[in-house]
């Protein structure tokens, strides 16, 4: 092909245009801690100045601050694995404006007066990697996409059945039994708006960092109360449980490459181009060696949650899609995580190979009736990032709270002081309440939220 016949074929006729200019890069995120941690003495533009191991400060916000719902929160820097604590957190009250369809000729949306507001609040974590930038991105960026998307069906939200068409017009008679056969709830459209929020977030976050030359990404756990229920949604590896006085429900799942191996397997039977020919999509016990070839060996595809046998051939000898146990499982031997916010510019060490196809921004949500829950004094639920459940279980970290809870009912600070609690046990010191000798040495962030009196009726006002 000569380069004269594909100017013809592709390029307007005349002189060819002169190459653009690099677009300017934008100035990179300035490393900050939470807003709520302001007079904590943490460092708001600086790595923290205390790095040793032994001397890693549990941070809280100050006494008289108080976060919504009286909630609790701390928070520890990793022990030297980065600079920065790579963990960023966001809490506020959540308030919608709440909308109908007007009756002027251009039918625009009018907002009604503030007492016509839907309100609710609103907790999150995010939990950085490959620096700090995606996760103070999401920090920034995600209750303002969720205000947006819910405000978007807030007039369904209000309805006692979500209606067919927003604006109240009927073009069919059956539209409410069409609605109703569904199965389609008031908690779907709130659903609907953080899976939309999380994909919207997603995409504000590598917009930012290609156009400041950064990279990164961050797992995403939220919640939110509105109408008396709480919705959880959750991209990544950190967790949320609900504990009570005879009670430990998970309000999470965890999103892993061996989690979703089937889903990531799939993406690669289906799009095998993705792989560039350097890796195997299937499953085995362990990474095959060359003395293996010729031999029957157990395996597993994307269709298989069992295993079978097969004859080993040379691209079996490639490196695995999904490579390593538990918690060192890492996706193209990349990332341990499946789901989260950014990693847009993510590649595989050495190659041209993207792991953004593999990686999902749409979380699992799932719905907390506090109406139904009747919740007692000591019920809350506490939302960490995984640098917590690495040393601790859902039932010890449960037995940590009852019994701090039991013992400081009269504390009005006693959320945060549960939180910061919960994240000495992690450190395996002498005081420690959990005398395993496990110690975690990542970021820890946590919010212990209070059930009781917060359920009890709408948060419509």
């Amino acid at each position: 092909m000569s380069a004269d016949w594909f100017r013809r074929r592709f390029l307007p006729r005349g002189p060819l245009p002169a190459p653009r200019p690099p677009r300017p890069r934008t100035s990179p995120v300035p490393y900050r801690r939470p807003r709520f941690l302001r007079g904590s003495g943490s460092s708001s533009g600086t790595a923290d100045a205390s790095r040793r191991p032994d001397a890693r400060p549990v941070r809280s916000p100050v006494r008289g601050r108080s976060l919504p719902w009286n909630a609790g929160y701390a928070e520890i820097i990793n022990a030297e694995k980065s600079e920065f604590n790579e963990d960023q957190a966001a809490c506020g009250k959540l308030c919608i404006r709440r909308c109908e369809f007007g009756v002027e000729e251009d039918q625009e949306w009018q907002t009604l007066c503030s007492e016509e507001f839907l309100t609710g609040h609103y907790w999150a974590l995010f939990d950085g990697h490959g620096g700090p930038a995606a996760a103070i991105l999401a920090a920034n960026t995600l209750h303002s996409c969720l205000r947006r998307q819910l405000e978007a069906v807030v007039e369904g939200m209000v309805a006692t059945q979500p209606p067919m068409h927003l604006s109240g017009c009927c073009v069919c008679p059956s539209d409410p039994q069409f609605v109703e056969e569904k199965g389609i709830r008031t908690e779907d459209l709130v659903i609907g708006a953080l899976e939309s929020a999380f994909q919207e977030c997603d995409e504000v976050i590598g917009r930012e960092l290609e156009a400041s030359g950064q990279v990164g990404g961050c797992t995403a756990l939220v919640a939110v109360s509105l109408k008396g229920k709480l919705y959880v949604a959750n991209a990544g590896d950190s967790r949320a449980i609900l504990v009570r006085r005879d009670e430990v429900r998970p309000l999470s799942s965890e999103f892993t490459p061996e989690t979703e191996r089937q889903r990531i397997q799939q993406l690669a039977f289906i799009y095998p181009e993705l792989l560039a020919g350097e890796f195997t999509r299937l499953e085995f016990p362990r990474r095959l060696k060359g003395d293996d070839l010729g031999q029957k060996v157990l395996f597993r595809d994307h269709h298989m949650s069992g295993w079978s046998y097969k004859c080993v051939e040379k691209s079996d000898l490639k490196y695995p899609l999904i490579h390593g146990q538990g918690r060192q499982a890492r996706l193209l031997g990349t990332l341990a995580v499946s789901r989260g916010l950014g990693d847009h510019q993510l590649r595989v060490l050495d190659t041209n190979i993207q792991l953004k196809p593999f990686l999902l921004s749409v979380p699992q949500v799932t719905v907390l009736n506090m109406d139904q829950l009747e919740p007692q004094e000591e019920d809350v639920v506490v939302m960490a990032t995984d640098g917590l459940w690495d040393v601790l279980s859902n039932e010890q970290v449960a037995w940590l709270v009852r019994s701090f809870l039991l013992g400081n009912r009269e504390d009005p600070h006693r959320f945060s002081e549960l939180a910061k609690m919960l994240i000495r046990s992690t450190q395996g010191t002498d005081d420690s309440p959990i005398q395993e000798g496990q110690v975690s040495y990542d970021d820890v962030s946590v919010f212990v939220i209070p059930l009781h009196h917060q359920g009890q009726g709408h948060s419509s006002r």
